[in-house]
């Protein structure tokens, strides 16, 4: 329990509205319980929220510890009552997301707290699964990672081993991660291989691909796939073989096919023609398939995983339906 005396500064405020300032990481909505709770007391009683704060007045305050602290990019979670996740597949070691287009996925110098990973510290804290509080505890941690402006499955680990193992799998390629995308046009051959260079200018955030090697350029290899060819456009899935920075934008505008709604790499006028904002990209399928033993993750070999629904797939081809065989 905290005690506060309001001074002069303070009188003539609401009580929910002076909790709101002096505990900023605590959410309205929590706030609004305790004090339904009587867990936030006035002169010893219990308050109603709108009741205006006298000088003088003595409040108690029992509520934890940790929303006392100051707001630190560490402690974010705290202010995310209600965090917002789609989760495909949870267990005691991972989690799969769906993650919406539009919304980071670390914290940045633009956004602390409405982002991928915070949502999942609080969703863990408020299940007391997870707290920065114990000592030599693991903090949630991503095991990919997926442009704002892209959408789909991101990886996230519970534990240090899970972390470790994921990690070995993804770069020894155990597993195989599947997205869809709408270019322009029609890709000639309707299957095949891209295959180029990317080399990456840090300043402009922006990776450019040439044909031949060029020093700093890293290799870039993407298998294709037409899905379906409707107005124009085509609905193709993609295997990358490497990861690299905006991959299969960059290679499919290299390839004069860009996709849709892509303000780095595609077209200004045809994305106004077709009204998209924000690139037509989705990670939106994955399968393990281990080699090699998987400790604490070896439930998930054989496993295949696909988000329930692709905005873009749905808007601009109406009559497609992917095949949803040995998804688990």
């Amino acid at each position: 329990m905290k005690e506060f005396t309001i001074q002069k500064n303070d009188a003539g405020q609401r009580l929910d509205r002076w909790l709101a300032k002096t505990l900023p990481l605590l959410p309205a909505p929590l706030a609004q319980k305790y004090i339904r709770l009587k867990r936030v007391k006035v002169n010893g009683k219990g308050s109603k929220r709108d009741v205006r704060l006298n000088v003088g007045d003595q409040l108690q305050l029992y509520i934890n510890d940790e929303f006392f602290d100051r707001p630190t990019p560490e402690n974010a979670f705290l202010s995310l009552y209600q965090p917002k996740l789609n989760i495909l597949y949870e267990d005691d070691q991972i989690m799969l997301l769906d993650k919406r287009p539009g919304l980071v996925v670390h914290p940045d110098e633009h956004e602390r707290v409405n982002t991928l990973l915070t949502h999942i510290q609080a969703y863990l804290y408020q299940k007391k699964e997870w707290s920065p509080y114990k000592e030599n505890s693991f903090a949630p941690a991503l095991c990919n990672r997926i442009d704002r402006n892209t959408g789909g499955i991101v990886i996230a680990a519970k534990t240090a081993e899970a972390l470790r193992v994921m990690n070995q799998k993804i770069k020894d390629r155990e597993l195989n991660k599947y997205y869809l995308c709408v270019v322009q046009g029609r890709m000639s051959p309707p299957k095949g291989k891209l295959e180029g260079f990317l080399l990456k200018d840090e300043v402009k955030k922006q990776v450019y691909v040439t044909d031949r090697p060029q020093p700093g350029a890293k290799t870039a290899v993407t298998l294709y796939r037409t899905l379906a060819v409707e107005h124009g456009l085509s609905l193709v899935e993609c295997d990358l073989i490497t990861g690299r920075t905006h991959q299969i934008r960059a290679q499919f505008a290299h390839a004069g096919h860009p996709l849709i709604g892509d303000g780095k790499y595609g077209r200004e006028r045809e994305n106004k023609k077709y009204g998209r904002h924000g690139q037509a990209l989705y990670s939106y399928r994955l399968e393990f398939h281990f080699a090699t033993d998987a400790g604490p993750l070896a439930g998930l070999d054989g496993k295949c995983f696909q988000v329930e629904d692709v905005d873009f797939v749905s808007e601009y081809f109406p009559n497609y339906h992917w095949k949803e065989d040995e998804v688990h």
